[in-house]
């Protein structure tokens, strides 16, 4: 059965799944699609065109799809946010709406898990099964593949690409892409190793043991496209022949390190 409190706000237009509860003073745009069994607490905001898929919960005072900070945004663009199911985004978390300069709409996929003060900014991509810590920022355009954790205190530039299973340490500040299945630390952010804990939770023995052997091919030494294309033309590994893939389409750079951790 839906709850909606009296005090809570729903426009006419909203649509409402089955079994929708909607604390006190929440607000829920008539542009909004609520799936069902979605949690929206107290005081948070559901704007624009924005898509909340089921089991999904919104904490007290996140804004969910309100108007881009891009000061190019003209107010009759029609925008919005698509979220995926089984999504927690925590306290005070903004999420802007898209823009036209990608397809219109953020977007975010299945069981993320977004902590308290988080921004993820206009035309964001993320995959499915993310985590951002507190206080994570995503600039506009960013965008992150699946099985991505975000450490907190730490912003991302527009644009960059983080691929799959990475983790970027909290308190870091990253402005290049990372390699799929990567750990990056530091400001400016490199890569420092593989991010074993996150592919172990994933691949079997033998594929982590593959992964490795790969990552050493690729950042021990030598220039990181030619070892790309020539381990891409030898690997029977899907995933890495995805880290490959990465490097050798890579808009930003990647930020190589060469200290100890890749010894």
């Amino acid at each position: 059965m839906t709850k909606i409190h009296p005090s809570a706000v729903v426009e006419e237009g909203a649509i409402l799944g089955e079994d929708v509860t909607i604390e006190a003073y929440a607000y829920v745009s008539k542009e909004a699609k609520i799936g069902n069994n979605v949690t929206i607490k107290q005081g948070a905001r559901i704007l624009s065109d924005t898509t909340i898929g089921d089991d999904s919960r919104i904490f007290s005072y996140a804004i969910v799809g309100d108007i881009p900070q891009d000061i190019s945004y003209k107010d009759e663009q029609k925008s919005g946010v698509i979220i995926g199911k089984n999504v927690t985004i925590r306290e005070f978390v903004t999420i802007n709406s898209g823009t036209i300069k990608g397809d219109g709409f953020t977007r975010i996929g299945d069981n993320a898990f977004i902590m308290a003060y988080c921004h993820i900014a206009h035309d964001c991509i993320l995959g499915h099964n993310i985590i951002l810590a507190n206080n994570a920022t995503l600039a506009g355009h960013v965008e992150l593949g699946d099985f991505c954790v975000v450490g907190g205190l730490t912003p991302i530039h527009q644009f960059v690409k983080v691929g799959e299973s990475c983790m970027i340490a909290g308190a870091s500040a990253l402005s290049q892409d990372i390699v799929p299945f990567c750990l990056a630390e530091g400001n400016r952010a490199s890569i420092k190793s593989l991010n074993l804990v996150g592919i172990r939770r994933r691949f079997n023995k033998d594929e982590v043991d593959i992964l490795n052997k790969a990552f050493k091919f690729l950042f021990r030494k030598g220039n990181l496209k030619d070892n790309a294309q020539e381990l891409f033309k030898i690997t029977q590994s899907e995933n890495v022949k995805k880290m490959c893939d990465f490097i050798l389409t890579t808009k930003r750079g990647i930020p190589v390190y060469r200290g100890k951790s890749n010894a």
